[in-house]
């Protein structure tokens, strides 16, 4: 896979809009671990959720270029967003509880992973519906 097989404009614009998100993801979680002692994993939620809704907004306009249609593209960017929600709790888990690392481990790996996993889930499914390439 090459980044020309993947749409090297609308994944530059992914990846910028991602890199915002990340700090959105890092700030949360970092906050809610390091200021109010809550679990990584459970931190891991809410700041995947703050991420995700600030990527939807961003990719829907500027990515894929698209004219949002909520009724169907956000149930399909929800779906693929459960996905990584689910694969970022799973990297969490096992990096933090089963390993016993260091979150940080677990914030590198789910920031580099979960990202491309969903820019191409919704590349080709999500926003397939317009037309997007």
């Amino acid at each position: 896979m090459n980044l020309s097989s993947i749409g090297a404009s609308s994944f530059v614009r992914f990846g910028s809009f991602g890199a915002i998100a990340t700090l959105i993801h890092i700030f949360v979680f970092t906050m809610l671990v390091e200021k109010f002692h809550v679990s990584a994993v459970m931190a891991s939620i809410p700041a995947f959720v703050c991420a995700m809704l600030f990527s939807y907004v961003a990719n829907s306009r500027w990515t894929f270029r698209v004219d949002v249609d909520h009724g169907s593209h956000l149930p399909r960017y929800a779906m693929v967003s459960l996905i990584g929600l689910g694969i970022n709790a799973m990297i969490t888990f096992i990096v933090v509880d089963v390993l016993a690392l260091w979150y940080g481990f677990a914030l590198m790996v789910v920031v580099t992973v979960v990202p491309l996993i969903t820019y191409l889930l919704n590349r080709r499914w999500t926003y397939r519906l317009a037309g997007s390439h």
